[in-house]
């Protein structure tokens, strides 16, 4: 269970530019639930993400993980059980490395790097198999440049990369929003299968709302940093386009946008 209790952030404090995005924030997302979040620009679902990562710290609250508080644990300890997909397909993966290279890299997350070859040999069909489950020939390029792929197989890579090992928590940045429509139709599949497969508790933020109300147990919507939709099981199943299209609408006009 991740769950985030009183939590404020507050941007630039003291100077004319201070933003208090959240104040005594709190949610709590049970094991294995995988949940949808949206809202406009600003309304803090990134910084939602970077403070469970860890990768900005939190003025007031705190954050546990299955009742243990790592409020103050540092962003790459908290890695060891977090996979996270960014919006960038590239931030995902070394352009420089191999498709072989990359799957090998992932597979040793957590594990001692002794002196050893970077890539274990007796994996190779592994990875293989790994890759063909994908549809995008990958399992045949094994030997190329990550660099050289597609923007749509980069990220189908990532994401592959970040379930790679053992984790309980993914954490998906908007990471279909920089793909083509049919490309990102892949990767939300992709995305689907294998946190029904691998049972992840996943947070997902994304600007496409049919996604949001498509995939997932729960969607959750932010403004201003507070929660002013929380929907799940046949709640959520029941909620129309329309109906979370109106709210956003509603949210946008009220502040000017």
């Amino acid at each position: 269970m991740l769950e985030l209790r009183n939590v404020s952030k507050v941007y630039s404090p003291g100077t004319v530019n201070e933003n208090c995005l959240f104040r005594h924030f709190s949610l709590t997302i049970p094991d294995g639930q995988f949940v949808s979040v949206v809202g406009s620009n600003g309304s803090g679902k990134t910084t939602m993400l970077n403070i469970v990562c860890g990768s900005i710290p939190v003025d007031e609250g705190g954050i546990l993980i299955g009742g243990q508080d790592i409020t103050k644990m540092r962003e790459h300890k908290r890695y060891r059980n977090i996979g996270r997909v960014y919006q960038n397909p590239a931030m995902g993966t070394c352009g420089t490395m191999t498709i072989l290279e990359n799957m090998a890299m992932a597979d040793n997350k957590n594990k001692p790097y002794n002196i050893t070859p970077g890539v274990n040999r007796k994996r190779v069909e592994y990875y293989r198999e790994l890759l063909s489950s994908l549809g995008l020939g990958l399992e045949d390029k094994l030997h190329v440049p990550v660099s050289s792929l597609s923007g749509g197989q980069r990220q189908a890579m990532a994401l592959l990369m970040a379930t790679l090992t053992p984790i309980e928590f993914l954490i998906l940045d908007e990471h279909t929003a920089a793909l083509d429509p049919k490309t990102a139709e892949i990767i939300m599949q992709l995305t689907g299968k294998l946190v029904r497969e691998k049972g992840l508790t996943t947070l997902m933020v994304t600007h496409n709302l049919r996604y949001a109300l498509e995939y997932g147990d729960r969607l959750l919507m932010l403004h201003e940093g507070h929660i002013v939709l929380d929907k799940s099981g046949e709640e959520k199943a029941a909620l129309k386009l329309d109906d979370v299209l109106g709210l956003f609408n509603e949210i946008s006009i009220e502040c000017g946008n």
